[in-house]
């Protein structure tokens, strides 16, 4: 739009545009930044990201001149920016700290201090560095955690986190992780690959192998893998791949645990779903919590595609920007065209319209991961785990109050009491087991006294809970199940997008209400209610689960009464 400006004598000036005038000073230093990188509508994010990481912060200046540079509007490049919680927006002329430190708040940090964490770090350090508290990052068996610019520090104290702080580093630490020379060598990797791309292994024994083996959408959906993939291809060309790997869940870091052993492994699984779907571009979406992960896959995909790996399609590593929402599959596709993640209403799917209008195989790091030893090993190798409740293995991200905290690979089905026992060497020293979360945040918290139930999809929904994407927490006989569920509900609140009411308010006024001294059970019971029945996506729909948890099997925790 531009406004007339009348010159003197009535006489018509000339165009002037309406908004903030670019700065030629910032503009030349927006296009430093970007070099030679097309200017197109969906890399906005990545551009965000260049921008803040040369500068520490976004200035106004700045996202005009980008928005200019861009062919966009002021509004587009700010609704974008504002969105996300790792761009940080400077006012007019305030210089941006130094560094800033983020302290993770999930319940597995909040357990492990993380609110102490957090409070001696705001009191010791000094005006250059900035503390802000941050969800979860996905490190949830080595909490506390803390992050310096780009690098972590896991179990942190705050003399640990000043230190580095102090030691001026800020880049990520890649750990030592299994490359592509290993894994060709020694793993005789990628020959599955090209078995399907030479014609060896035709596409209807390559679903078949996957309908047989029950491999299912190991994000948190359970669709079974080989259908979702006939259904894609069922659709006219040209089709997309897009790659969930942001696990935003709280309490779940599996995905991270195979991007930085095995690579590989989940490298080959996603180019032998791009041969199945014939997608033209592939589009890995990595959470920007994973800095060392997206330093390795950025190393490891220039060497397959210097290999000759990559002929029939193209691989683009994406970066999230700190956003929960985006891990359901529409909001991820609004991201990755550099939009706000807000979910789309549903029809279409994405199968047949998703990013960029084309048919979309979305589907998750862990599923992945599988395809190519189901593949090799047969069917039966993966159906043969698990018993009666669940078929094939599943990676639980267990964290709290056990001794030994990982990624446990178990046969589906297995309980929390198994897990525990079996696989993370008791509880931790001190504490009496009493309650677990089985699906991360959303998946509703059960009593010691369910724990023999199959933690695998299906089985837990009758009593209000489900598996979700298997993020199991461990909680004790030394934790307040009211202070779980508010840390859980100012995770929702935090992170829901705002895009429809019953979320974005329902959230808001759920935490007021529990952070009162009695519960108002009626009305928390009437919100969580509309919430879960007029919510647009699983973020507004799951939320209150914890809170109905604590209703049901906790109410000693809590002071009923009117509020």
């Amino acid at each position: 739009m531009v406004r007339r400006h009348p010159g003197a004598g009535g006489r018509r000036g000339r165009f002037r545009p309406k908004g903030r005038a670019v700065e030629p000073k910032a503009l030349a230093e927006v296009r430093a930044v970007l070099g030679d990188r097309p200017r197109r509508r969906d890399l906005l994010i990545e551009h965000l990201h260049l921008l803040q990481d040369r500068y520490r912060g976004l200035a106004p200046s700045h996202l005009a001149a980008l928005a200019d540079e861009m062919r966009l509007s002021m509004a587009e490049v700010y609704e974008t920016a504002t969105f996300y919680a790792h761009f940080d927006l400077l006012d007019e002329g305030e210089r941006p700290a130094e560094t800033t430190v983020r302290v993770c708040d999930g319940l597995s940090c909040e357990l492990a201090g993380a609110l102490e964490l957090n409070s001696a770090l705001r009191a010791a350090a000094d005006a250059s560095v900035r503390v802000v508290r941050a969800p979860c990052m996905g490190r949830c068996d080595r909490a506390p955690v803390a992050e310096v610019g780009h690098r972590h520090v896991d179990r942190a104290s705050a003399d640990a986190v000043l230190a580095t702080v102090q030691g001026g580093e800020r880049s990520p630490c890649v750990p030592a992780y299994r490359g592509l020379t290993a894994y060709v060598d020694d793993d005789d990797g990628y020959r599955v690959l090209n078995a399907c791309l030479g014609g060896m292994r035709p596409f209807e024994s390559v679903v078949e192998a996957l309908d047989e083996a029950g491999l299912k959408g190991l994000g948190g959906a359970g669709f079974p893998t080989g259908r979702k993939w006939r259904i894609v291809r069922g659709h006219p060309g040209p089709r997309l791949l897009a790659v969930n790997a942001d696990e935003g869940e709280p309490g779940t870091f599996k995905d991270r645990h195979f991007l930085v052993t095995d690579p590989h492994r989940f490298l080959e699984g996603v180019l032998i779903a791009a041969w199945a779907v014939e997608a033209e571009t592939s589009y890995i979406y990595l959470r920007d919590e994973y800095p060392d992960v997206r330093e390795l896959l950025l190393k490891e995909i220039d060497l397959i595609e210097a290999r000759g790996l990559t002929p029939h399609t193209r691989l683009e590593l994406r970066r999230g920007a700190g956003a929960y929402i985006c891990g359901e599959e529409s909001s991820m596709i609004e991201s990755l065209e550099g939009k706000r993640g807000l979910p789309r209403h549903r029809p279409p799917y994405v199968a047949e319209t998703g990013l960029f209008g084309r048919p979309t195989l979305v589907q998750n790091v862990e599923t992945l991961f599988w395809v190519r030893d189901i593949l090799e090993k047969g069917p039966s190798w993966f159906a043969n785990y698990g018993g009666s409740a669940g078929r094939g293995l599943r990676s639980y991200s267990v964290s709290g109050r056990v001794r030994n905290p990982g990624v446990k690979v178990a046969p589906a089905g297995i309980t929390v009491r198994e897990l525990i026992d079996g696989h993370c060497g008791g509880m931790a020293e001190g504490h009496a087991f009493r309650a677990y979360l089985p699906g991360g945040a959303s998946g509703g918290i059960l009593p010691a006294s369910l724990a023999e139930l199959p933690l695998d999809f299906g089985e837990l929904e009758a009593h209000d809970c489900f598996v979700g994407s298997h993020a199991v927490v461990v909680l004790s006989d030394q934790d307040d199940m009211r202070a779980v569920a508010l840390n859980l509900m100012r995770f929702f609140e935090d992170e829901s997008c705002g895009q429809c009411t019953p979320c974005r308010v329902g959230t808001e006024k759920a935490v007021k209400l529990m952070e009162r001294e009695r519960w108002d059970e009626p009305l928390l019971r009437e919100l969580a209610e509309a919430m879960a029945d007029a919510s647009i996506c699983g973020l507004g729909q799951a939320a209150a689960n914890p809170l109905t948890s604590v209703l049901r099997h906790f109410r000693e925790d809590v002071e009923l009464g009117d509020g």
